[in-house]
This record gives C-alpha cells, sequence and structure tokens, in this order.
C-alpha cells in the first residue's frame, strides 16, 4: 500500500488484482473441466473401469469443484455490489482462490495419471501424478507461504 493510498483505494485494488489473477486460472481449469466432460461420450470410454473410473471421477471433480471456486468471486462480487461488504469479499475470495488451486491440481494430477497409466503403465502413472501433485504445491502453496513467513520474520521495507 503506498502512503497515499486510502484503506478504500486498496481493497478496492487488492480485489481488481485477484479477480485479474482468477481470470487467468479460470480459462485453463474450464479447458480442463469441458474436455472432461466430453471423454465419457468418447469410442472407447466404457473401457474405463476400476482405478482408472476412479482416477477419471477425481480428476472430473476436481475439475468441477475448481471451477466453482474459481468462478464464485465474480458470482459472489455481482450480488454484493454496493453493500460495502468489499473487505469481507475479498477474504473470502483469496480463500476461494486457494480451493480452486487446490482442487486443480487434485484434477490435474489424476488426469495425468490417468493418461499416462492407459498410455505406458502403472508405475510411471504413480511417478507422474507425484512429480505434478509436488510440483503444484511447491508452486502454488509451500514457496509462497515459505515466502510469507520470512517477510513476516524481516523488517519492513521503506
Amino acid at each position: 500500500m503506498s502512503d497515499d493510498e486510502t484503506p478504500k483505494e486498496r481493497v478496492d485494488r487488492e480485489l481488481g488484482e485477484l479477480l485479474q489473477g482468477l481470470r487467468v486460472a479460470v480459462t485453463g481449469v474450464q479447458v480442463l473441466f469441458a474436455f472432461l466432460l466430453t471423454v465419457p461420450f468418447a469410442s472407447g470410454a466404457g473401457r474405463v473401469t476400476g482405478a482408472h473410473g476412479w482416477l477419471f471421477y477425481v480428476a472430473l471433480l476436481g475439475a468441477a469443484v475448481a471451477s466453482v471456486a474459481y468462478i464464485a468471486p465474480a458470482a459472489q462480487h455481482r450480488i454484493l455490489f454496493r453493500t460495502g461488504n468489499k473487505e469481507a469479499l475479498l477474504r473470502r475470495s483469496n480463500r476461494f482462490g486457494v480451493a480452486g488451486s487446490l482442487s486443480l491440481g487434485t484434477s490435474m494430477t489424476a488426469a495425468a495419471a490417468l493418461v499416462v497409466d492407459v498410455l505406458f503403465d502403472a508405475r510411471l502413472a504413480v511417478v507422474t501424478g507425484a512429480v505434478i501433485a509436488a510440483l503444484a504445491l511447491w508452486a502454488w502453496l509451500v514457496e509462497p507461504l515459505l515466502t510469507r513467513a520470512w517477510a513476516a520474520d524481516s523488517p519492513p521495507r521503506p
């Protein structure tokens, strides 16, 4: 926050930045979700059973939950427009963004593991899923939390 930014201006700016970030993420999750919705209608989809069926279910559920989480802030913003609840909306939207990221990471991990298992084998699918999950967890959760913790221990910047 700059010295000449009022609390209202800060909340307006932060909400705009958050919604812009969610717009980027929602496009990717919508493409993944749309693709997953078409899979059952493809030829050969009836052969997806057992572990493959569960991986597909987890991928589909994760994409659906991520879609809801990423779209919720924009929908709530429209309903709460001019009610004076922008600070609460900002905090809630941030939680939705984190939940969306976790759901998207779960969906991507399950979808990639399913494809690799079908094309190659279960061992490589497990490794691939583990790498994707670890990368998503690091990039979307652990690294920012570490940065936040380190920033809290550092003296304030001028």
